[in-house]
């Protein structure tokens, strides 16, 4: 189970075109480059958020304690 190679890819590009077709495959790519734009900018923001959320689960255990 190595890596896939140029046939692999070609085989696989093939079977793609068959089951969307040539009209609709851009439009299928566009929406897969926007869904992982989005998932990257949500994990950016959960990156970001880290150091906050964790602050203020301390702050709320401080209150409990």
């Amino acid at each position: 189970m190595g890596s896939m190679s140029i046939v692999h890819w070609i085989i696989v590009l093939f079977v793609v075109m068959l089951l969307f077709g040539p009209r609709r495959l851009p439009e299928l790519a566009k929406g897969m480059g926007e869904a992982i734009r989005e998932f990257k900018k949500a994990i950016a923001s959960n990156e970001k958020e880290k150091p906050q959320i964790s602050t203020e689960v301390k702050k709320d255990d401080e209150k409990h304690s």
